[in-house]
């Protein structure tokens, strides 16, 4: 077998070509989605677990960022914080959990939650709580803003039990923003 000389200047853009898809590989390696999460309807909450288990369907990693008002949804109705007056008053005017969340249109005078519950399971939809468990089951992160919490008076052992779950700066939001394929805020 006889072997044949490769020109420098092909043999200098094969290593050009070759360090190029050896970087855009690794790139691919990173796909991951992070989702803001800012609203504390129970619409927009299921949207932003349909959306994360979407992407986990699609073999991407999943990071969520629960800020101000949804951090509400996240809150276990079952367990109960030492709280000041303050913090007290803020934990009576927000829902307790997602079972208590409220629909962004047609709330109807409290009836539009329990109507589109209704028809979600009627119609063979999955609940905001089976989203959150398939969610957990799946790997989804969790990731509550810190300051949110502090402004609204809600303390981590009242929120659920979820297994990716932790308490944040956004300075860690920024950081997975910054390392995400893709960026979504509801």
């Amino acid at each position: 077998m006889t072997t044949a000389t490769i020109d420098p200047t092909v043999q200098k853009q094969i290593e050009t070509l070759t360090a190029r898809m050896d970087a855009l590989e690794k790139s691919a390696g990173n796909d991951r989605l992070a989702l803001g999460v800012m609203s504390g309807n129970l619409d927009t909450t299921i949207a932003a677990f349909i959306i994360a288990l979407g992407a986990v369907a699609y073999d991407m990693q999943v990071d969520m960022f629960f800020t101000f008002w949804a951090s509400a949804a996240l809150r276990d109705p079952r367990k109960a914080a030492r709280k000041g007056f303050l913090d007290r008053m803020f934990g009576w005017m927000l829902p307790r959990g997602s079972r208590a969340l409220p629909l962004s249109k047609m709330q109807m005078l409290g009836i539009g939650p329990k109507m589109i519950r209704a028809v979600m399971k009627q119609r063979g939809v999955k609940s905001l709580e089976e989203l959150m468990k398939d969610a957990a089951d799946l790997g989804v992160r969790i990731h509550i803003c810190e300051m949110s919490m502090n402004v609204m008076g809600l303390k981590a052992e009242e929120m659920i039990d979820y297994p990716n779950l932790d308490y944040v700066g956004v300075g860690t939001f920024i950081k997975l923003i910054s390392e995400s394929r893709q960026v979504l805020f509801l």
